[in-house]
């Protein structure tokens, strides 16, 4: 063991961890989530570290041979090593202190080790005084949620986009599988599988829009405000340098704010990016919802879609198979918007100059993020890929229709529509044998404009 110190008091410090004293106390203090902080949060952060100390050093204020140490240190991190020294649970009180200084401790202590020093001898290289240069937790902290946030929602956008580019491919494969549309869960005109396929790949390529519009919101930051915003303790020449730095390190454009002090205590960015995730579950779960009406039965339900056979469905049921990989996209979709109820509660309880609820904020994006990304990557891999239509059940259900009548509207008028659907309702035979019985038209012109071309697409059958 080792003895550190803060203003509190004393304390051990196992020898072999890189973390210190604050760490300690935040491991004593907060037994909430029964997690640590998330790998892509810890690297976000020694990005952002590393940012501030690249900056400190091109303006003359970090001697270069701590810096250099500290940027190696957070380069370690960055490239996966040392992820086991940050056992501080995601929600905490402090507005994320216990976090920046947990990451503050391992960046020194492995700069020590680096410069060929002891663990503990911040007398050499400070937490407070070198990793933590220029920064306050309240600017160095929500940079880094945006730092991950901007990562993870690259993850989350390409999921979406091979989700919506399979549905576009079954746009195309189906086509010409005409079936019967519903609409209030009732038979309406018919449309085909190709259409329906191409639909929800619409409204998935509209929620990669919404979230990339709401990331680009937070690609703005506060880095060089410190406390309140106001900068104090940081010279001009680093707060413009450090939103080069860290753009230099992460890839990614990052500009600072033009007012400081709303970056600072306004997290409304952050309920937008998690106001994105909501609506694009809620079309996730809409989807999900059409796919297993479509494969209900197989028997008794609708049957129009085949669903790949994953598991079997019940323990007491034999030859029963669920939709299970729908099922679990809902309820992924089902968390993230609990999440985003408690982002919200977050973003409006941050008082005077700081939101101090970033931390649960964070937790909750962060796993919205997560369970959406894999939830979409499994309903790719394991439901569409290996999704079928059931032709011959689609065509059952259209013969049985009365549905299709409207497309003889044009032709026939209202009236004789109106007694052909009677008809058909009452003696259950299907429209088209209805029509010739009646001879109201040629079977030949029948079959043009009840054919799926002329029922699916705009303008009148001739």
């Amino acid at each position: 063991m080792r003895k550190e110190h803060d203003f509190i008091g004393e304390l051990e410090v196992p020898d072999e961890v890189y973390y210190g004293v604050q760490t300690m106390r935040a491991i004593d203090n907060f037994h909430i989530t029964g997690q640590t902080i998330d790998p892509d949060f810890v690297q976000s952060i020694a990005k952002v570290k590393k940012a501030a100390a690249l900056a400190n050093m091109a303006t003359g204020r970090l001697d270069k041979k701590i810096g250099n140490a500290l940027v190696q240190a957070a380069d370690e991190i960055i490239g996966g090593a040392l992820l086991d020294q940050f056992p501080v649970d995601p929600i905490q009180g402090g507005a994320g202190t216990s976090i920046n200084m947990n990451m503050n401790e391992v960046l020194c202590n492995r700069a020590l080790e680096i410069l060929g020093e002891a663990r503990g001898r911040y007398d050499i290289v400070s937490p407070n005084n070198h990793a933590n240069m220029a920064q306050s937790t309240n600017d160095s902290f929500p940079t880094s949620i945006k730092v991950c946030l901007n990562h993870k929602a690259g993850k989350l956008t390409a999921a979406l986009d091979r989700l919506a580019t399979e549905l576009e491919k079954k746009s195309v494969e189906y086509k010409d599988v005409l079936k019967m549309g519903r609409t209030h869960l009732q038979d309406a005109v018919p449309i085909t599988l190709g259409q329906e396929m191409g639909s929800y790949a619409s409204a998935v390529r509209r929620g990669i829009k919404r979230i990339n519009q709401a990331t680009e919101g937070i690609h703005v930051i506060n880095m060089g405000g410190t406390a309140v915003g106001t900068g104090l303790n940081a010279e001009p020449a680093y707060i413009k340098k450090v939103a080069e730095t860290l753009s230099e390190v992460t890839g990614e454009h990052y500009e600072t704010a033009a007012n400081m002090i709303d970056t600072t205590n306004n997290t409304d960015g952050f309920a937008d990016v998690s106001g994105a995730m909501k609506v694009t579950a809620l079309v996730l779960i809409k989807m999900a919802n059409d796919f297993r009406l479509m494969a209900s039965g197989p028997r008794c339900g609708l049957n129009e879609l085949i669903l790949p056979k994953r598991q079997p469905g019940s323990s007491i049921m034999p030859g029963k198979v669920n939709p299970v990989i729908a099922e679990v996209l809902d309820q992924a979709c089902y968390q993230v918007i609990g999440n985003d109820l408690a982002v919200s509660l977050g973003c409006e309880n941050g008082q005077f100059e700081l939101n101090v609820m970033e931390p649960v904020m964070a937790f909750n994006m962060f796993n919205s993020m997560t369970y959406l990304t894999n939830a979409v990557n499994t309903f790719v891999d394991k439901l569409l890929i290996g999704l079928e239509p059931n032709r011959k059940q689609c065509q059952e259900w259209l013969d049985k229709s009365v549905g299709v009548v409207t497309a003889m509207l044009p032709h026939i008028g209202y009236e004789k529509s109106a007694m052909l659907a009677k008809e058909a309702y009452t003696t259950g035979k299907p429209i088209r044998q209805v029509i010739l019985e009646k001879h109201l038209m040629e079977k030949d012109r029948m079959e043009h404009i009840l054919s799926p071309e002329q029922m699916t697409t705009p303008g009148i059958a001739e």
